[in-house]
């Protein structure tokens, strides 16, 4: 029988796609420890490979991703709630699915890979139906916003603590398909050079929507750095953009005197090789002395 096999690098992802036949039905089930639908949805499709046979090709492959660990893997398939779940083939994305609703995982899989496929043909999942919980709602990756799209945050109203020192930066009018790469380049210019300290993140500093960014926000704040920041899940053309125009594929991003930094890891280095990196931009800066 099929299982449910976790990856855990983004080289073991690569592999295991390209072992498989371009016929061949993969199931990406993305997951965060902390998200409690996800306990539910890793049992149900743990439960949904064993009913398939592994054969030699495999014609299904059941893949478990913890989407926190591997972003760039998670960027690929738009995954920004969990669980969320991917059949592809060929490379090909066939159907997405957010949330835990079992029935809908089911029977996109079964339809996806033909009930001939299912072991013994018509029996076992039937069965399994009426053992099928009900269905919960998808959870943002980190506590964000029931939606990843939302409208880029106001200044209205007072800032909350997490975000005391963050202001937000409004998007520019979208872009028509006509405007040249140009134009959203020099747009792309004005955000980084907006403040002196730019984060683009997913979601807001009071919501995060992916780990990187919640710790990247709680960096800035214990140094009490003003910043302003840029929800790039409100801005496809700003989120698509930026990864050109940076040279940097993911996100967080975050940009000093319109020069960028990098993500997580190259702020944590930045700091640990200079302990006062973004000292010349907090707002409890030690005045010097007359």
């Amino acid at each position: 029988m099929s299982t449910l096999t976790e990856i855990t690098s983004e080289a073991d992802f690569s592999s295991h796609l390209s072992s498989l036949s371009p016929s061949a039905l993969v199931v990406l089930y993305f997951h965060t420890p902390w998200a409690a639908p996800c306990a539910q949805m890793g049992a149900v499709l743990s439960a949904l490979a064993s009913q398939y046979p592994a054969t030699a090709p495999p014609t299904i492959s059941f893949v478990s991703i913890n989407a926190e660990e591997l972003p760039d893997i998670s960027e690929e398939y738009d995954v920004s709630a969990v669980p969320f779940v991917v059949c592809l083939r060929s490379g090909q994305i066939l159907e997405s699915i957010s949330g835990s609703d079992a029935v809908k995982v089911r029977d996109a899989v079964e339809r996806h890979a033909g009930r001939g496929n299912v072991a013994g043909a018509v029996g076992p999942m039937d069965g399994a139906k009426a053992n099928i919980p009900p269905p919960l709602s998808a959870v943002p990756r980190e506590d964000g916003p029931l939606t990843a799209t939302q409208a880029p945050v106001t200044a209205s109203g007072p800032p909350s603590a997490d975000a005391a020192n963050a202001t937000p930066v409004a998007s520019a009018p979208a872009l028509t398909p006509e405007q040249s790469r140009e134009a959203l380049f020099a747009r792309l210019e004005q955000l980084v050079k907006a403040a002196s300290v730019m984060l683009f993140m997913k979601g807001t500093p009071s919501s995060p929507q992916c780990g990187f960014s919640r710790q990247l926000v709680g960096i800035l704040r214990e140094r009490s750095v003003k910043y302003g920041f840029f929800n790039i899940l409100a801005d496809e053309d700003v989120r698509q953009g930026l990864k050109e125009y940076a040279e940097w594929p993911t996100f967080p991003q975050l940009w000093v005197n319109g020069e960028l930094v990098g993500g997580l890891d190259i702020v944590r280095e930045e700091i640990n090789s200079d302990p006062d990196f973004l000292t010349d931009h907090s707002v409890s800066k030690p005045t010097a002395a007359a």
